[in-house]
């Protein structure tokens, strides 16, 4: 079964909003157009407390972007962003939600952060989506979201470890560091993955 994972395409990760990524708007008429190519569609959603480690509000002396060591992991320090039930936690208005099966959030364990769609960064906690996407009978997973180079990327490497075969839609995703997203393509590359541009698929 192929099957369309799209990542936190929310309304913080957009231009305009607190975690904002560099041309996130423009992955969404992509996104809409590709829905009914698969024959599954599902998504994630960061979905995290006000309180969460993540935050850099909630470590007083410390800035945005600051990496830290919090529970025996890196931890990137972020704005404030898609807190439960906020507009920012939403799904872009723009963005077409009725063949979304089903949705997996995330990040909801105040002290651990997750960018993957599968698991914690400490894989302490699956979501579930593994398990769910076996029941299904899916196979080919295509990814596309938000942001290329960190929940994106580590959705890929995850699902490329618990044997699903794992493909980026390239001009479907946009990413914070354009450094690091090269890197990132070449560890997927390098895992097994795939990229592909979204004409492919049609």
């Amino acid at each position: 079964m192929k099957t369309l994972v799209l990542i936190d395409v929310q309304n913080d990760f957009i231009p305009g909003g607190a975690l904002a990524v560099p041309g996130g708007d423009e992955i969404i008429p992509i996104l809409n157009k590709l829905q009914p190519e698969f024959d599954l569609v599902i998504a994630t959603q960061d979905w995290h407390p006000a309180e969460h480690s993540s935050f850099a509000a909630n470590h007083p002396g410390k800035n945005e972007f600051e990496v830290i060591t919090w529970q025996g992991q890196e931890q990137v320090l972020w704005p404030v962003h898609c807190v439960q039930k906020s507009r920012g936690a939403r799904f872009h208005k723009q963005l077409e939600i009725s063949r979304i099966e089903a949705i997996f959030r995330k990040g909801m364990n105040t002290e651990i952060d997750s960018y993957s769609g599968f698991y914690d960064n400490a894989k302490l906690k699956s979501t579930g989506l593994a398990g769910y996407l076996r029941d299904k009978g899916a196979k080919d997973l295509y990814f596309g979201g938000l942001a290329a180079d960190y929940c994106v990327y580590f959705s890929i490497l995850d699902a490329l470890e618990e044997g699903f075969n794992a493909i980026l839609i390239e001009d479907a995703t946009r990413a914070i560091d354009p450094a690091g997203y090269e890197e990132a393509k070449q560890t997927i590359l390098q895992r097994g993955g795939k990229i592909i541009h979204s004409k492919d698929l049609f």
